[in-house]
């Protein structure tokens, strides 16, 4: 039976998809995230007044090749993004990309501009590292 739509679980980390991203981040030294979501055309940046190095000037740089927006996350988005842990826990760069327009699912016919606008952003954040 589906829920609501934002609804994430009672308590933290209670999704078993939440815990496996969790475990798998501790036994990895990432240096920067990309949390990938569906709606907007938007690269959210920072977390509350977090300011992890260089955070900024590679969302710019992510923004350019993509031509997404740059933008702080809104407050009532925060605090339950796999980005705003990270950026919590280890002071890095992190990034949630909304990748799409319209609400899920979104259409196949837009997958090659979904693609398009992407696919610099992979290849950046793999030479930024």
């Amino acid at each position: 039976m589906p829920g609501p739509r934002d609804y994430v679980g009672p308590a933290p980390l209670y999704a078993p998809e939440a815990k496996a991203l969790y475990n798998f981040t501790l036994g990895k030294n990432f240096s920067l995230i990309l949390a990938y979501h569906t709606q907007g055309e938007t690269i959210y940046w920072k977390f509350l007044n977090y300011l992890p190095p260089n955070s900024y000037e590679i969302g710019r740089q992510l923004s350019n090749v993509s031509g997404y927006l740059l933008e702080s996350t809104p407050y009532s988005s925060g605090f339950a993004g796999y980005k705003d842990w990270f950026i919590q826990n280890y002071n890095l760069p992190g990034y949630t990309i909304e990748s799409g327009i319209g609400e899920n699912p979104l259409p196949i016919s837009q997958f090659q501009d979904i693609y398009d606008k992407n696919i610099g952003i992979l290849i950046l954040s793999m030479i930024l590292v």
